[in-house]
């Protein structure tokens, strides 16, 4: 029966990694559509935000199979717990993701935009989804904070870019505006989705130690 279940955990294991990557690709296309004005990419983007929203249910359906049908014990509780949460985060990453594509796809944007920085944004939230998985898939308590730490950096950019971009707004008045405020719009999204991957690793911390953040307060 034991190995049964540990089997079924491992499937578990192999799904969250499956989401993660799915997040991680919608992540990377997104970024990829606005920089060189990409409308099949776009499409592509929320094509992924719904199997991941699949995969949500397919997890969710797992999760609860795993919990009426065996007698987990206490960390594998922790583990089964923990994955309902995090699968709420990255849906909603797909979420994030498909709605940079939406701005793209319905300002008709066929031009690429010059923004390093949201691109550094893009590659460091794509990293941190990467890293809180992989962090819950061998219980690796130290990549788990290191996710936690980078979402400062995160907020960082955010703030340069927002910053940067009302500076253009304020020099260049005309019709660059309505684009400008569109690319505040992506950048906050990578935000947001930066938040879902501190989540995520705040709750393979408490898979791993029992104890979540939020409880600590």
């Amino acid at each position: 029966m034991r190995n049964k279940f540990d089997m079924q955990l491992e499937c578990l294991s192999e799904q969250l990694i499956h989401m993660g990557e799915l997040c991680e690709v919608a992540i990377n296309r997104a970024t990829t559509a606005l920089q060189h004005g990409s409308m099949e990419e776009a499409k592509e983007v929320i094509r992924a935000d719904e199997e991941i929203d699949q995969m949500e249910k397919d997890i969710e359906r797992l999760c609860l199979k795993l919990l009426l049908q065996q007698q987990p014990v206490a960390r594998d509780l922790r583990q089964i717990s923990a994955a309902l949460k995090m699968i709420t985060d990255m849906e909603r990453i797909g979420d994030q993701a498909s709605d940079i594509a939406e701005i793209i796809i319905s300002e008709k944007k066929s031009e690429g935009a010059e923004i390093p920085k949201i691109g550094k944004m893009s590659e460091a939230v794509a990293k941190m989804v990467r890293d809180s998985v992989t962090a819950y898939v061998k219980r690796d308590l130290e990549l788990s904070r290191k996710v936690m730490e980078a979402d400062d950096a995160v907020d960082q950019l955010f703030e340069e870019n927002k910053r940067d971009l009302i500076a253009f707004i304020a020099q260049n008045k005309g019709d660059a505006g309505r684009e400008i405020i569109d690319l505040i719009m992506v950048a906050k999204y990578l935000e947001r989705i930066g938040d879902h991957a501190t989540n995520i690793a705040e709750w393979v911390e408490f898979s791993i130690t029992g104890i979540h953040k939020e409880s600590q307060v």
